[in-house]
């Protein structure tokens, strides 16, 4: 009933809520993604977006086609694996920032071990700037992390947008300099935040410094600042700092996944991760 190449160009769309990227990641026209969008919502009966010059949403019915779409795709290369006959082998060194520590990306790394038992993956969490320079150096063979809008390496997950998030009770003296929660460099975010204060003029000091999502979160929470954070990942206990406080934009950020120099024996299982998070990354935006 639902074509897998419509299902897979949904599921894109509504990971990057852009036609355009949407495009860009699968290879395709934006006037053929139009086209299976289209198709795919006369299949179903439903509208499952809605769109303007400016933006792109999902509806209701959106939101309940992303679990039956990424489902149809798991079950479909399941069975495609299976009938193949191959077996997927050999060391897979991949790479994810602390952003996902929260999220439900242990449970995709789960399936995937389950799919493919004869890959050793081994895991490295890290921030987004570490993992970029691992992968360059050879020292991992995929990443998923942040980029900036402007930058051209990686294939696109989704993107967000930056806010200031902190403790609810929270409150910033406007005659004192922002306290600051960052991750050390080459911290994307932390190098977000500094610029986009220093471009406004505004003071701030650096309250506490950790490499670790969960030191900097038990630091937000303890009140002692505010931190510069995805807002479609925001911790539990935690929330944005309103705009009354005058904090400056932080812009957007890109989640991506990269392929390093890929040797014969991982690049199979790299390419086959690569699928399984693409598939799966509305599940990124949900905590475990």
């Amino acid at each position: 009933m639902y074509d897998p190449s419509q299902l897979r160009t949904f599921l894109a769309v509504a990971q990057t809520l852009s036609f355009t990227q949407a495009a860009r990641r699968l290879g395709l026209r934006q006037s053929t993604v139009s086209q299976h969008v289209r198709r795919l919502e006369s299949t179903a009966g439903r509208q499952l977006f809605t769109r303007d010059t400016h933006s792109v949403e999902l509806t209701e019915d959106g939101e309940a086609m992303l679990g039956f779409a990424r489902r149809i795709l798991e079950a479909h290369e399941q069975a495609a694996a299976f009938f193949s006959g191959t077996r997927l082998r050999g060391r897979l060194r991949f790479g994810a920032s602390e952003d996902f520590v929260l999220t439900r990306l242990s449970e995709i790394l789960e399936g995937f071990r389950h799919d493919h038992p004869e890959v050793d993956l081994e895991l490295t969490v890290e921030l987004s700037g570490t993992l970029h320079e691992q992968l360059a150096d050879g020292r991992l063979d995929l990443v998923l992390a942040k980029r900036r809008p402007e930058d051209p390496r990686g294939e696109l997950v989704w993107h967000d947008r930056m806010v200031w998030i902190g403790g609810e009770r929270l409150r910033l003296d406007p005659d004192r300099p922002v306290p600051l929660i960052v991750y050390p460099p080459p911290g994307i975010s932390r190098a977000l935040a500094l610029e986009a204060l220093e471009r406004q003029g505004r003071s701030w000091r650096i309250a506490c410094t950790s490499g670790s999502l969960n030191g900097l979160i038990a630091a937000a929470r303890a009140g002692l600042g505010v931190m510069a954070h995805t807002r479609g990942l925001i911790p539990p206990g935690l929330v944005r700092v309103p705009d009354r406080a005058g904090l400056p934009e932080l812009g957007e950020v890109e989640f991506v996944l990269v392929h390093g120099r890929r040797h014969t024996a991982a690049r199979g299982a790299a390419d086959a991760l690569s699928t399984v998070i693409l598939t799966a990354g509305d599940r990124l935006h949900r905590a475990s």
